[in-house]
């Protein structure tokens, strides 16, 4: 048997199938009477909707305008209505003047104008339903698919489509990929990417707002949802496609393969990045020094840690160089943090007052804490040109940064000792000159 010729056979057999059942309907609409009278009605509703479009655009777009403080799904969901007016309207009358016909007249003297009413009605519902897909091209194939499978479904040729459909068919060895498969897998695909992505957001949104979980484990429980989620969808594809998931067991080892040479780097980052979710090591909104890069955590990834500075970089961490270099952790199990700055004063100022003054200084400026633990001053040397003293102070925030809150307790220091007339002097020297005597 020559599988091409049976092939062509059974595409030409659906082509014929599919145009005896359109001219069979055609026909029958063509025959005088009601048949006739719907067709016309159709159209009648057809101008309706067109009126009522016209007349209740410009009013919705008034009223949307006026809607301060919406949500933006709202809003969207607004336009959406807004681009499809005109079909909303027609199913509307056309759902009732069907069903006022089915009370009134026969029901074979409605059929056409019920047709007309559930072709508009899928048509809407596949367009609203479509706009979950992100990516535009997929959005616009999913979307006139599934509007040519609803009409020829709402027509009753659903079938025949099937069969047409099913001898378009490539064959490796005992599996049959042919397009309708690909198209039912297709569809299947992306029903279930977008639930996917629907559970993992409400997974997500209820593991933030779950307070007994600290915020390494709510990342890592947000992970976990969405490697499982995703590889199932990924999973029921390949099902779908008539593929044997016995037969990735070659690949797998393949991939393992490749892993072990060349993906060291890659598998090291996302393992460490699951060590630290579970050692709590760092978290979201912690403040962290690395070498010379100073910021607060913003997001722990699979691969690598968002760090932004004070500047506004930000900085992609490698999850491994935060395993295994030296890290500081400013708010790692406490929320406090104590700043030393150096200073010195005159020999001739009377140390004890400096000591007072400079704690009293520190105690007036923002961001200072005064308990549990208050500022506190000590001399630590006599140095050659002052007495040099540290000034230790507590605050709670370093999120909102070092540097400005040491210049600010710097310029107190400074405001303060001129009021009190306490010097900080500098380095100098004095150079004499000798007489030479004679010789």
């Amino acid at each position: 048997m020559d599988p091409v010729k049976d092939t062509a056979d059974t595409l030409f057999s659906s082509i014929g199938l599919i145009y005896e059942q359109l001219h069979d309907q055609l026909a029958w609409v063509l025959i005088p009477g009601w048949r006739q009278y719907q067709v016309l009605i159709v159209l009648g509703l057809v101008l309706m909707a067109w009126l009522m479009k016209a007349l209740l655009q410009p009013r919705l777009e008034n009223w949307a305008r006026s809607r301060e403080g919406w949500p933006k799904w709202r809003l969207r969901m607004i336009v959406q209505v807004r681009q499809r007016l005109g079909l909303i309207s027609f199913a509307v009358i056309a759902w009732v003047t069907y069903w006022t016909m089915q009370h009134v007249t026969w029901p074979s003297r409605s059929y056409l104008i019920g047709l007309a009413a559930t072709l508009a009605t899928f048509w809407i519902v596949i367009g609203l339903v479509t706009r979950l897909v992100r990516n535009p091209s997929v959005r616009r194939f999913v979307r006139w698919g599934l509007w040519i499978y609803a009409t020829l479904y709402a027509l009753d040729l659903d079938d025949e489509a099937t069969e047409f459909l099913d001898g378009f068919a490539i064959t490796f060895g005992d599996m049959k990929l042919s397009v309708l498969v690909l198209l039912k897998a297709v569809i299947l695909i992306w029903v279930l990417l977008v639930g996917a992505r629907l559970f993992t957001r409400v997974a997500e949104s209820g593991f933030r707002r779950n307070e007994d979980i600290s915020p390494s484990m709510q990342e890592l429980a947000t992970k976990a949802v969405q490697v499982f989620a995703y590889g199932l969808v990924f999973m029921m594809g390949i099902r779908a496609l008539g593929f044997d998931l016995t037969g990735l067991a070659f690949l797998s080892g393949a991939i393992g393969v490749g892993i072990g040479f060349g993906l060291q780097k890659v598998v090291s980052n996302l393992i460490s990045g699951i060590i630290i979710l579970l050692d709590k090591s760092i978290k979201p909104g912690d403040v962290i020094s690395l070498g010379d890069t100073f910021g607060w955590i913003n997001s722990l990834g699979a691969r690598y840690v968002s760090v932004v500075t004070r500047d506004g970089r930000e900085y992609l961490i490698p999850n491994e160089d935060l395993i295994t270099g030296q890290v500081v952790n400013w708010s790692h199990s406490d929320e406090f943090v104590r700043l030393d700055i150096y200073f010195g004063t005159a020999y001739c100022d009377d140390p004890h007052l400096v000591r007072k003054v400079a704690v009293e200084a520190a105690q007036g400026v923002t961001r200072v804490l005064s308990h549990p633990n208050a500022p506190v001053c000590h001399i630590v040397g006599f140095g050659d040109s002052s007495v040099d003293y540290i000034l230790r102070f507590w605050i709670r925030d370093p999120t909102k940064g070092l540097t400005n809150i040491r210049g600010n307790v710097y310029l107190a220091l400074w405001d303060a000792f001129q009021a009190k007339g306490i010097s900080i002097p500098f380095p100098q020297r004095e150079v004499r000159m000798l007489k030479e005597t004679a010789g």
